[in-house]
């Protein structure tokens, strides 16, 4: 019997207070997300100074830096100089905090857990700077990479080999897309920040999450560059940053991808 079995079999007001407690700290954490979301495309410390309003420099006092209950606090406007607040950050802080949640849920106290926290949160910030400012930082991707090749020697499931083959199949993957793509079209049609991106995934999650991660994403930002366009009238050549949708897939991968992909064989099989 493992360590995190034993915790999970404790009482259940146990399991609640571990609960509460990784929620929390999700919400902190989650805090300082936001912090690396707002300074990482600027080349900004995401250590110093303390954090201010971007409008009028307000230095946040203690109880303006409560995760998602200041937000509250302050109707969502700066206490200096009444600018308003955006809603990212209460979305980053309860995002981190429930998915903290969901993988405590699904890999227990485990290092497991901490790894796929750790990862999880890289792609947070990689989907809204991408969103933001149609970049993704090889401060996240580039030293992801290594991270997700090192945490394969502590992972089940995941060799280090399956890792390296993985950053290199994510990686040449959309390299010979994107390659396609421009001598079909003369355009650059994907970015070097998703190459690497999904290279660190594949690192993180080895080569076997790769085909369902390109086609999952794939699929669902088709579909949502087909109804952007219609809802605003944008034309065909307007650019919708594909990180977010490579990181959705990612996760999707790490809670369904073991069940889909098994139901979806199960289908295939004779007899059924």
């Amino acid at each position: 019997m493992t360590g995190a079995e034993t915790v999970f079999q404790t009482p259940t007001v146990t399991y609640s207070i571990i609960s509460l407690f990784v929620f929390l700290t999700g919400l902190c954490i989650g805090s300082f997300l936001n912090v690396c979301i707002c300074r990482l495309p600027e080349g900004r410390s995401v250590v110093s100074p303390p954090s201010a309003c971007p409008g009028c420099g307000h230095r946040l006092k203690w109880w303006e830096n409560i995760p998602v209950i200041s937000f509250l606090l302050l109707k969502g406007k700066c206490s200096g100089c009444g600018s308003r607040i955006s809603w990212q950050y209460p979305v980053v802080e309860l995002l981190t905090g429930l998915l903290a949640l969901a993988l405590l849920h699904k890999f227990h106290l485990s290092l497991q857990f901490a790894i796929m926290f750790l990862f999880s949160c890289g792609l947070i910030v990689v989907t809204f700077i991408d969103f933001a400012h149609r970049i993704i930082p090889d401060v996240i991707s580039l030293p992801g990479i290594a991270a997700g090749i090192a945490a394969s020697f502590f992972m089940p499931g995941i060799t280090w080999l399956d890792s390296v083959l993985g950053a290199l199949a994510g990686g040449g993957v959309l390299y010979l897309v994107t390659w396609g793509y421009y001598l079909a079209t003369g355009k650059v049609g994907m970015g070097g920040g998703d190459i690497k991106l999904l290279a660190m995934i594949g690192a993180f999650l080895g080569w076997q999450s790769i085909p369902f991660i390109v086609f999952i994403s794939s699929l669902v930002g088709a579909v949502a560059g087909i109804i952007f366009i219609i809802v605003s009238r944008s034309g065909r050549d307007y650019q919708i940053p594909f990180g977010p949708f490579l990181a959705m897939a990612a996760e999707i991968y790490i809670f369904f991808g073991s069940w889909i992909l098994k139901t979806y064989l199960a289908g295939l099989s004779p007899g059924t």
